[in-house]
């Protein structure tokens, strides 16, 4: 099975996006033909609260792919994706999979059961978070980005990208550590929120930060690499795969995520 024109929305060059359900079309794309995955999957946290946004109380329901799911649900869905991902991701291939505290537990879970090993544990510390309304625990100011690579026998694991010098360059001649706060770095900083210039075409409830993005795939690829994202959402990653010289496949089910994406890339080749 290969994609068809049915399933491909949008492509020019090296940038592709996919329409429908990652479960379904992760199966159309060649086996090890990947070199790195970001995911940011479903946090499963749309059931009825509140949160914080812009000083203004807000629902905390993104959209019926983030209902609320029971554990063993969540980790079915889990590993369900990753297997699909592993079996596109070539044996010297990573992936980075974006959480929060609600889903990172059974993601590490769900990678390991999937034959991953994981590499490292970062920590995005926001620098400007949104206040806890309850006042019931400590504030959430963190993300956790897993990064793990292929677990191929028990006793041997796939040999994985890392640039160690230019993560060393970017970081003032020290050694990169694993907790990424950036308030020294004004040039590599990455905002707490998204900012504002990143969301001229449009909002998507869980975007992140182009500079987190670049800096996941400056470390972890080259230029010429293949880049995929199943939960596309409004397009960072392909954004910065674009930026940075690498090519890159979407798979987002949302129509109009698709069409911000679109518009975020017309807008980065104009700038050319």
């Amino acid at each position: 099975m290969s994609l068809t024109k049915k399933d491909i929305y949008f492509n020019d060059k090296d940038f592709t996006l996919i329409y429908g359900d990652c479960f379904k079309k992760l199966s159309k794309i060649e086996e090890k033909s990947v070199d790195m995955i970001f995911a940011d999957p479903p946090y499963f946290l749309s059931g009825g609260g509140i949160s914080c946004s812009g000083g203004k109380q807000v629902s905390v329901n993104k959209g019926t792919w983030d209902s609320k799911l029971e554990i063993d649900e969540r980790l079915k869905y889990h590993r369900g994706w990753i297997k699909k991902c592993r079996e596109v991701l070539k044996d010297n291939g990573t992936i980075w999979v974006s959480a929060t505290l609600h889903s990172v537990y059974a993601i590490g879970v769900a990678l390991e059961m999937e034959g991953f090993s994981i590499i490292n544990n970062i920590i995005w510390q926001k620098t400007n978070p949104s206040p806890n309304l309850a006042c019931r625990c400590f504030t959430h100011s963190t993300e956790t980005v897993i990064w793990a690579r292929k677990q191929l026998t028990p006793n041997k694991k796939g040999k994985h990208t890392f640039n160690y010098a230019l993560m060393k360059e970017e970081n003032n001649g020290k050694q990169m550590k694993d907790v990424w706060q950036f308030e020294e770095e004004p040039e590599f900083y990455v905002s707490s929120v998204t900012p504002k210039s990143e969301k001229k075409e449009g909002k998507h409830p869980t975007q992140k930060p182009l500079g987190l993005l670049e800096r996941i795939i400056k470390s972890s690829t080259n230029e010429g690499d293949l880049i995929l994202d199943p939960f596309s959402g409004s397009g960072t990653t392909g954004i910065a795969a674009i930026k940075l010289n690498r090519k890159y496949i979407g798979i987002e089910q949302e129509q109009e995520y698709l069409d911000l994406t679109i518009r975020r890339y017309e807008r980065i080749k104009e700038n050319e």
